[in-house]
């Protein structure tokens, strides 16, 4: 005789079907978006209009409607890019591209052979020195050699940044170029500038011991109005008085000349995966208000389609209930960051309860005011809202290791589960 499964179970089972099928979507995207034929989601081989053309077909596909006749917002931006050689040999031994190296986002190109001048941390910091070395540097490379700032006093680390920068930034610089050596892990970032001296960031080891010749080759384009876009698009909710807004950013550093890709797996393929799903789930469960759904281009090179998009907006910022953005989502072990917690502590608190009544994840840290991602544009026109990022897991971050392959996805469906009960109840 066969027994019958009880209704409740089965709703168990389909329950977590569903997420399982949710997670598998999640993988899917972080796949697509950090894979080498989007480039990076940068300005090289337009990779962030592949990425943004991309999410315009999935939110086609799961339904969601334009506030225009397409998903697109165009802006536009200046940026610096290098789209082909990237060569740098030290005293003859060469030099990998995002391994060994990082090249300043805001560097003209450069190519040729140089002889260097090394400039000690106590030459900067004396007058003397520093103006002796600065000029018979003239048509030669800078050597910075690795320093520990928590040596020095906070008025010396001051004077060394001021003659770094300097050094890096400033047209009046006599050098040709600058090395600067470190032991930090090595972080990229862009830049809309293009300065006019080129500067390296070298990862410290035996090879860069007595630098005496660069030899470099570097190529670069910089646009003065580089076409990218947002990608909006909305589902309607039981109330259209209020709008929920769920945001992520899509665009990334892209490529460091033809060989080094940035993949951005966390930063922010994993956040779009979460925006994307959470399209999925409401297009098939109606939400309780209309709810937009925003992947931003430009926040890499300064929150730039979100700056655009709140002097532009498609509707009132007024009527925005709340809004929520996702940015690197792709770990969770040691919970959750929710940045302006402390400013919305009633909706904190909710997130804080919904977490340990569903016993979802490890923790949802509180966090003040920060200006560090998309969300701080709609924050400074006072709309109510959270930033919230996943904790623990990997350390890969704005370097070449940011790769889906080794994104574990920890907490994604507990995290999914935390947010659209969270949603569901505001």
């Amino acid at each position: 005789m066969k027994r019958k499964i009880p209704a409740v179970l089965i709703a168990i089972l389909v329950s977590h079907l569903s997420i399982s099928q949710d997670l598998n979507y999640a993988k899917n995207v972080v796949k697509t978006l950090a894979s080498d034929e989007f480039k990076g989601r940068g300005y090289v081989g337009q990779g962030d209009q592949i990425a943004a053309k991309y999410i315009g077909a999935e939110f086609r596909k799961l339904g969601l409607k334009s506030f225009k006749k397409n998903y697109f917002q165009k802006f536009t931006t200046s940026v610096n890019t290098f789209p082909s050689a990237m060569n740098l040999a030290l005293n003859g031994t060469k030099k990998s591209a995002g391994i060994d190296y990082l090249i300043e986002a805001g560097s003209p190109g450069v190519k040729g052979e140089f002889n260097t001048v090394t400039l000690p941390i106590e030459d900067m910091l004396n007058q003397h020195l520093l103006s002796g070395k600065l000029r018979s540097s003239e048509g030669q490379f800078l050597v910075i050699p690795t320093f520990n700032r928590k040596d020095y006093t906070n008025e010396q680390q001051k004077r060394i940044t001021e003659v770094i920068n300097f050094i890096k930034y400033h047209p009046d610089n006599p050098a040709s170029g600058s090395i600067i050596l470190t032991n930090d892990k090595l972080t990229w970032g862009g830049s809309t500038t293009r300065f006019t001296k080129p500067s390296f960031i070298v990862d410290n080891d035996s090879s860069t011991r007595n630098i005496e010749k660069v030899t470099v080759h570097v190529e670069n384009k910089y646009f003065e109005q580089y076409k990218s876009q947002n990608v909006i698009g909305y589902l309607e909710g039981e109330k259209s008085d209020s709008l929920i807004v769920l945001i992520a950013h899509y665009d990334h550093l892209g490529m460091m000349g033809s060989e080094a890709l940035f993949p951005g797996a966390n930063d922010n393929a994993s956040g779009v995966a979460m925006l994307l799903n959470l399209a999925k789930h409401y297009q098939s469960n109606k939400p309780k208000y209309n709810t937009v759904f925003i992947a931003f281009g430009g926040e890499e090179l300064g929150l730039l389609g979100a700056k655009h998009f709140v002097e532009n907006p498609l509707f009132e910022l007024s009527r925005i209930k709340f809004l929520v953005n996702f940015d690197i989502s792709g770990t969770g072990d040691e919970g959750i960051q929710v940045v302006n917690g402390k400013l919305y502590k009633e909706e904190f608190d909710r997130l804080v309860r919904i977490n340990s009544e569903k016993n979802l994840l490890a923790q949802v840290k509180i966090r003040g005011e920060a200006c560090n991602s998309d969300h701080c544009m709609f924050h400074m026109k006072k709309v109510p809202c959270f930033f919230i990022y996943t904790l623990g897991g990997i350390q890969a971050y704005h370097d070449i290791y940011d790769k889906s392959e080794t994104l574990p996805l920890t907490e994604f469906e507990d995290y999914f589960r935390l947010i659209t009960q969270f949603v569901d109840e505001l």
